[in-house]
């Protein structure tokens, strides 16, 4: 009989697919996977008055905005997505333009009322309010404080609510980001914000070491009782007109769209670039003097909206 010819079975290799790496949109940093990037964001407002401090939970939000809420009074805009803090506050009520802050990032919204045209905004069904007045079960009144200064919540009472309401993720388009490391020229190590009494300017020490902006506030590190002194990865200072509009009284307003001056911090390093909002639900973008976007380092990033006319930075 004839011998067959052997039969030659091609050597197959396996292809390797290459390693997907995802990121949050909201600081950049990397995270598990891709439901990781739309887990839902929380932005609580939280108190900044001298009887508020120290904050919990500040240290570990990922976006930070911070202006002036009454009478010089600074408050701060908190947002978080992968974090999950066991105690934040002390929470307070909400303005207008924080509201044109959160917007772009699909934010529920945790406050304890606020400003009329700020009520109006976040109660017409546009937002995912979770205000403390219809809420009450969510956040508590702690009782070494008084009040007002003293009703906190957690990230897992705000995760039940937004599940229970639905607000199961949150797809948006964050900050331009980037992977960068400590600069071996540094030229903005000390930094000082004037933004209104001195209770209520902060400063920023840079640490090479972690590479990240050591704040302090009123003349003191400006501490997260649970976690240690804050230390975000950016600074950004925002120059913005403030006026005074009369709603249920007279109240402050921020200027939020078109366009500003700013300086961002980071790596080290101090760059003036331009501010842009195109309308409240654009998202914040910040530019370069040729117009390109200009990427912030991933992980917190700490913005400070100080009055055009009389805020300011200086550093060196």
């Amino acid at each position: 009989y004839p011998v067959p010819e052997p039969v030659k079975i091609p050597k197959i290799t396996p292809k390797l697919e290459p390693e997907v790496i995802y990121y949050s949109p909201l600081t950049g940093n990397q995270v598990t996977d891709e439901a990781a990037t739309k887990q839902a964001v929380t932005a609580i407002m939280i108190e900044n008055s001298p009887d508020a401090r120290p904050q919990s939970g500040l240290k570990d939000s990922g976006v930070v905005f911070e202006a002036i809420a009454e009478a010089g009074i600074t408050r701060f805009l908190a947002l978080y997505q992968q974090e999950k803090p066991q105690l934040i506050g002390p929470v307070r009520s909400v303005r207008l333009y924080y509201v044109d802050w959160l917007a772009p990032f699909n934010a529920s919204v945790a406050h304890i009322g606020g400003s009329k045209f700020a009520l109006d905004e976040v109660r017409n069904g546009t937002y995912r309010d979770i205000d403390q007045f219809f809420n009450a079960g969510t956040y508590w009144r702690a009782s070494d404080r008084y009040a007002p200064h003293n009703v906190y919540t957690s990230f897992e009472k705000l995760d039940a609510l937004n599940q229970q309401k639905g607000y199961t993720t949150s797809e948006f388009t964050g900050f331009t980001r980037k992977d960068s490391t400590a600069s071996e020229t540094p030229n903005a190590t000390s930094i000082n914000i004037t933004m209104s009494s001195p209770t209520f300017n902060s400063s920023y020490a840079y640490d090479a070491a972690s590479n990240t902006y050591l704040r302090s506030q009123g003349g003191a590190p400006h501490i997260d009782r649970e976690a240690g002194q804050i230390a975000p990865r950016v600074a950004i200072v925002m120059k913005a007109a403030m006026t005074r509009v009369m709603e249920d009284g007279w109240r402050e307003s921020v200027q939020t769209t078109g366009s500003g001056q700013a300086y961002i911090f980071q790596d080290g390093t101090a760059q003036e670039v331009t501010w842009h909002k195109a309308t409240r639900n654009a998202q914040l973008a910040f530019t370069d003097a040729e117009g390109n976007d200009v990427p912030l380092a991933r992980g917190q990033t700490w913005i400070t909206v100080v009055p055009s006319d009389t805020g300011g930075v200086t550093w060196q």
